[in-house]
């Protein structure tokens, strides 16, 4: 069905296609990129880009703001998903929950003179992703036709909302067709289009809206868009809408360009689902409303200022641009991934794709959660509300495993019921995730002493983490607790007793119950300090054993040396001899975040230029073409691995760094830097902002 404006009595409405009076408006962004440029240095410490790409073998950049997830295509003028923070149903994947893709809202096809552009007709095809911004921008040309910019963001500022940019400069006379569409990805169903023009005196605007059901009729999502009209004195022709039996629709219209003008045009849109509101359908399209009438503009101001914002706490490294911009990536897609003010957490994918289900694993609390507290606290607490509404789903996992306390789930998705799937033991085992979320809140309040936060969301956390450990534990002699039948962090031992890790985190959570109760002025329960006291660590020939029966076995990722960091709870001699005796043990092509254990413990140690080597080589070898981003392991395809990222952060923090959490915030010890780096600077730091350095 076609329709067309002039039909329903709509006036056209307008384009901006005068570059020079863009320019002009945009005179406030342009000072601000400069001031930006001048305090961070040199573009390519902010800009992953390519201009190699085989559709065959390519791993998009994401655009986020914490509650939408961009991710770039191969293809020109397409967005590969739109991946939607917080909204799980059942469908495809198996009989567990998965994260949804949304409807893609900012696919464009492109028609120059009647020829539909594509990847084999186009030349000089590049991406980039402006770190700074959070922009994915594509540019290619058409020969002898036209050249084309094409700009995406998921808006800071706005957290259902995202903008796109595009440029078209003519390279002989032309006739062009923008068509923007609304795709529905095959898992929603009952897919209904809408089309309407909403008019006022001062505006005519064409609003085209989607709106489906999740796999299961569980959720309710829809997503709107419309063109951003600023400028009266350049029009397109009649905009035409199109609807396709195919579960999307088309927002088109034709313009000619004379050799060497330039046209532009801006589009916003927004998504969201009934997770969030109970109606999204209007949701949507007033959300796109409000985006429309402020500007494009103000949207741009706002966005920009908002991740200038969050780019006052970054890393500087002086003497390297190469290890620069890779410290901008890790921060960027953590900044991406997450949101304040929310109670959403991450998963090591974050909002890069579907992997992992984009459940919420441990790699939030010990990887991802620690360098956040340390940059933007604000996040870190988003992090934290998200178990605390999870709360009563844990106290039942206990009740039905029959402890007590609260048991937090090893895969965490809406409802925090335990969401692994069942034939990963993982699930019904790997228990240290409930003292990772109880260790987790105990940090967030050494960071900011906020009293009022630890008595309301800090301390009943931690007691109910204490209470379960209490009742986990089993007492098999006078002074000696154990815990049994557990999946360490080493997942490659199952069903083994006293993992090193889960029972030395049992310890830390159980000893930071007792402190929090003591700040409160009230009265810890004494089973808790002494079940901490006589919780065994194994140790065989002056090694810490990672379990009870353990004799030699590769692991697949760090599990004994978590306890000298972050745990602190071996020093001295102890974590060099569990060092060396555990690295050759490493699988090679074990995640990330282990190798970056060894290489945080190493810097802390002073053997920097092994510290280096190792955190190099913790992520360097897991990136994937063309923009380098990471995989979980070596030669892994499934990136973006979120967890890496914080894991190698803390190596930069914590290890070259000298950042450590303590009961008088984060404080700096002695930092060391490798050679390759002339300076280390670290601002913006905890609840204060501060500077630390290490020279």
């Amino acid at each position: 069905m076609i329709q067309f404006l002039s039909s329903c009595n709509f006036s056209i409405f307008h384009f901006k296609s005068n570059v020079i009076e863009m320019r002009m408006l945009f005179l406030s962004s342009s000072i601000f990129f400069l001031m930006v440029a001048s305090v961070f240095g040199q573009e390519g410490q902010w800009t992953l880009k390519t201009k190699s790409i085989n559709p065959n073998n390519y791993f998009g950049v994401t655009s986020g703001n914490g509650m939408i997830g961009i991710v770039s295509s191969p293809e020109p003028l397409k967005v590969q998903d739109i991946v939607l923070n917080g909204v799980f149903d059942l469908y495809q994947r198996g009989r567990v929950s998965n994260i949804l893709k949304g409807f893609n809202f900012l696919n464009m096809d492109l028609a120059i003179d009647g020829v539909q552009v594509n990847a084999e007709n186009i030349t000089n095809f590049s991406q980039v992703l402006d770190m700074r911004t959070g922009k994915i921008i594509t540019s290619f040309e058409v020969p002898g036709k036209v050249k084309v910019t094409q700009e995406i963001m998921a808006l800071r500022h706005l957290p259902y909302s995202a903008l796109m940019d595009v440029k078209i400069e003519a390279l002989n006379n032309v006739s062009i067709a923008p068509m923007n569409m609304i795709d529905a990805p095959n898992h929603l169903r009952d897919v209904r289009n809408h089309y309407s023009v909403i008019e006022r005196p001062h505006i005519r605007m064409p609003l085209m809206t989607s709106a489906a059901l999740s796999p299961t009729g569980k959720h309710t999502l829809a997503a709107s868009v419309s063109y951003i009209v600023e400028d009266e004195e350049f029009f397109a022709d009649e905009v035409t809408h199109i609807d396709w039996d195919y579960n999307r629709h088309w927002m088109t219209f034709r313009k000619d360009l004379k050799k060497g003008e330039e046209f532009d045009f801006t589009l916003v849109g927004s998504v969201i689902s009934s997770v969030e509101v109970d109606d999204p359908f209007n949701e949507a399209e007033r959300l796109t409303l409000y985006a429309q009438l402020e500007g494009r503009d103000r949207l741009l101001q706002r966005h920009n200022d908002a991740w200038g914002k969050l780019w006052e706490s970054d890393i500087l490294v002086d003497g390297n641009e190469e290890d620069q911009r890779d410290i901008h990536s890790f921060i960027y897609h953590l900044y991406a991934f997450a949101r304040a003010g929310t109670a959403y957490s991450m998963s090591p994918m974050g909002l890069s794709g579907l992997g992992y289900n984009g459940h919420v694993f441990w790699d939030t609390e010990i990887w991802m959660f620690p360098p956040l507290l340390m940059l933007q606290p604000e996040i870190a607490k988003s992090l934290l509300e998200y178990r605390w509404k999870m709360l009563p789903q844990a106290r039942y996992n206990a009740f039905a495993h029959g402890y007590k306390g609260a048991q937090f789930p090893w895969e965490s998705a809406e409802t925090g019921q335990e969401a692994t799937p069942v034939w990963a033991l993982t699930g019904p085992f790997q228990h240290h995730i409930t003292a990772d979320v109880g260790w987790a809140f105990w940090k967030y309040y050494q960071v900011t002493k906020d009293k009022a936060w630890l008595e309301s969301r800090g301390y009943p956390m931690l007691k109910e983490v204490a209470d379960f450990w209490v009742s986990r534990v089993e007492r098999t002699a006078p002074g000696r607790f154990e815990i049994k039948n557990v999946v360490g962090a080493d997942e490659y031992a199952e069903n083994i007793d006293n993992d090193a890790y889960t029972n030395g985190m049992a310890i830390t959570v159980l000893r930071y119950a007792t402190e929090a109760a003591i700040e409160l002025g009230l009265e810890p329960k004494p089973d808790w300090n002494f079940v901490a006291d006589n919780i065994v660590i194994e140790q065989k020939n002056g090694v810490t054993m990672e379990h009870s029966t353990y004799e030699g076995e590769i692991i697949k990722q760090a599990d004994v040396n978590l306890l000298a960091y972050p745990l602190d709870i071996v020093s001295g001699d102890q974590v060099k001899a569990d060092l060396d005796y555990y690295i050759p043990k490493y699988d090679p092509l074990g995640p990330a975040m282990g190798f970056c254990t060894i290489a945080t413990i190493q810097a802390r140690l002073g053997q920097t230029e092994k510290a280096y080597q190792g955190y190099k080589d913790s992520y360097k070898k897991n990136e994937v073409p063309p923009f380098g981003v990471l995989a979980e392991t070596a030669g892994g395809t499934n990136p973006y691995f979120a967890t890496g990222a914080g894991g190698v952060l803390q190596t930069v923090l914590s290890g070259f760094g000298g950042l450590e959490f303590t009961n008088e915030g984060i404080i700096q010890s002695e930092g060391r830097l490798p050679k390759a780096w002339k300076n280390l600077t670290l601002k913006g730091i905890g609840k204060d902002k501060k500077t630390f350095e290490v020279k």
